[in-house]
């Protein structure tokens, strides 16, 4: 008994009465703490639910933002607004004790959640392996490590089978284009241009520091891309990648190397973003 209650002492004095059971560090740097393993998640972003799906909480999150629409489950919870404006009363009622977010959902608004004492985590990766993090963080969140861990495994296993042959290819100077009117690409600081990389080529923006800057159609030009890549919705071909043709000069075109990606895989720092790091590769690898 004496042994028994010295150990019932050494355990308070290590982990104070109110102490936070769980503690982690989201991508802002911010201490995250729950005193339990989540029950009720509200997701602010389409890949936060998608990362909480994976991460094996999906039966926990009962709110979402318009647009979370994978996994297919997660289309048929309610939505509580978009990342322009939440319906805070909804989310109150929905008595989260974790809300997972990221930095372009309305902030004020994220804000009051956090002043009533509901947990934050921001979910930002700026790196590749950083989504796997996020897997795993929130599986601790979540009280779902072991599943939580088996995502991040897999995801990172699934961008090392797509790189495996880059080394053996020549380098690419690749143009990843959004959209047409006006031209929209990615910068430097994009997961997408580490993805480039990690697939053998080179952003010809990646000097840019604005996530989706614009360019000129003479910058295009100017950056001779070896291949330009379209992102674009369910890799549908759109009419403005071909209209590139009409610039013979340039060696994307010239050489027909017009190729287009998924760009729900490839725009979203879900896990999925390891399937479009593959589709990329895949496209590069058909450049000639």
């Amino acid at each position: 008994m004496l042994a028994r209650a010295v150990a019932v002492v050494a355990f308070a004095v290590v982990l104070p009465v109110g102490a936070a059971a769980i503690r982690v560090t989201d991508d802002t740097g911010a201490v995250v703490q729950l005193s339990a393993p989540a029950r009720r998640i509200v997701s602010l972003a389409p890949h936060a639910t998608e990362l909480l799906f994976a991460a094996g909480a999906g039966e926990r999150v009962v709110g979402v933002v318009a647009g979370s629409n994978f996994p297919p489950e997660a289309a048929r919870l309610p939505v509580i607004g978009d990342v322009f404006a939440l319906d805070l009363e909804r989310i109150v009622a929905l008595k989260p004790d974790l809300i997972v977010t990221w930095p372009y959902t309305t902030t004020p608004q994220v804000a009051m959640l956090r002043d009533r004492g509901i947990a934050v985590f921001t979910t930002d990766p700026r790196t590749i392996d950083g989504i796997a993090a996020d897997l795993e963080r929130l599986g601790e969140l979540a009280g779902t490590r072991f599943e939580a861990q088996r995502a991040a495994t897999a995801f990172r296993a699934a961008i090392a089978d797509a790189t495996r042959t880059v080394a053996q290819r020549r380098r690419l100077r690749v143009f990843y284009q959004i959209w047409d009117t006006p031209v929209f690409t990615i910068g430097g600081g994009s997961l997408i241009t580490q993805a480039i990389a990690a697939c053998g080529g080179d952003n010809v923006f990646a000097r840019l520091a604005l996530p989706a800057p614009t360019v000129s159609v003479e910058a295009v030009l100017a950056g001779r891309p070896d291949v330009i890549v379209a992102g674009t919705d369910g890799a549908a071909r759109p009419p403005w990648l071909d209209a590139w043709t009409r610039w013979r000069e340039l060696p994307a075109a010239r050489d027909g190397n017009l190729f287009v990606v998924d760009a729900n895989l490839l725009h979203r720092p879900g896990p999925r973003f390891a399937e479009g790091v593959a589709q990329l590769c895949g496209v590069l690898g058909r450049a000639k």
